[in-house]
C-alpha cells in the first residue's frame, strides 16, 4: 500500500521508530532504529504486513533493503520478525554473499534460523540476489583471461591488496590468454617486494 514515508523521527526504541508524518504517528519496525536520531527529517522505505491480528510496518533506509526483506519474507519459514532479526545483524552486501556462496552454517548464527532454515533460504534465494552482491575485484569489467589471472595469483598466496595493485597495469597489457597475464602479474608483484 504504501512505497515510502518522510517524516521528523520523534521516537526510537530498540525494535521500532515512531515517524510523525503531518501529525500522525507511524510505528515502524527497523532493523537498525539506532541509525536514526530524534528530530531527524527522513525518507523510510515501508512494506505494510497484514497477519490474522496485527497489521505492522517494517521501514527500511533504502528501496533495495526492502527488496532484500521482501526476497527473506518469501522464504518458507521466514517471518517479517525473523527476517528484521537477519537485516540487523548483518549488511545486505556479506548476505547475500553468504547466500550465493551456500555457507549454511554462516546462517545459522541468526537468530531463529536453524539449519533447515538457513538451508532453505540458500535454496529459495540462491541465485536471486545479483544486484546485492558487489562486485568482485577479479570479475568486475574484465575479460575472462584477465579475471582467470587475477584469481590465480590470489591462489598464489598475493593478497586482494596486492593484487589490486597490479590490476591497472594488466589492463593495459592486451594479452589472449590467462598464461599470459600471470607471467607478467608476477613479474609486477615481484617488482614490487
Amino acid at each position: 500500500m504504501y512505497e515510502y514515508l518522510e517524516g521528523t523521527v520523534t521516537i526510537i526504541t530498540p525494535s521500532f521508530i515512531a515517524l510523525d508524518v503531518g501529525g500522525q504517528g507511524f510505528k515502524i519496525f527497523s532493523a537498525k532504529p539506532y541509525s536514526y536520531s530524534e528530530g531527524q527529517r527522513i525518507r523510510v522505505y515501508v512494506e505494510q504486513v497484514v497477519r490474522d491480528n496485527d497489521i505492522s510496518l517494517y521501514g527500511f533506509e533504502s528501496s533495495d533493503e526492502k527488496q532484500l526483506f521482501l526476497k527473506l519474507l518469501s522464504v518458507s519459514g521466514i517471518g517479517p520478525k525473523s527476517a528484521m532479526a537477519i537485516m540487523a545483524a548483518e549488511s545486505s552486501d556479506s548476505l547475500a554473499k553468504a547466500i550465493e556462496n551456500g555457507e549454511v552454517n554462516y546462517l545459522t548464527k541468526f537468530p531463529g534460523v536453524g539449519k533447515k532454515t538457513a538451508s532453505q533460504i540458500v535454496l529459495d534465494l540462491k541465485g536471486k540476489l545479483g544486484s546485492y552482491v558487489e562486485q568482485d575485484l577479479f570479475t568486475a569489467d574484465t575479460s575472462q583471461a584477465l579475471s582467470d589471472a587475477l584469481l590465480a595469483l590470489s591462489a598464489l598466496g598475493y593478497t586482494k591488496k596486492e593484487v589490486e595493485k597490479v590490476k591497472p597495469k594488466l589492463e593495459k597489457s592486451s594479452f589472449d590468454t590467462a598464461d599470459e597475464y600471470i607471467k607478467e602479474g608476477l613479474k609486477l608483484l615481484l617488482k614490487k617486494k
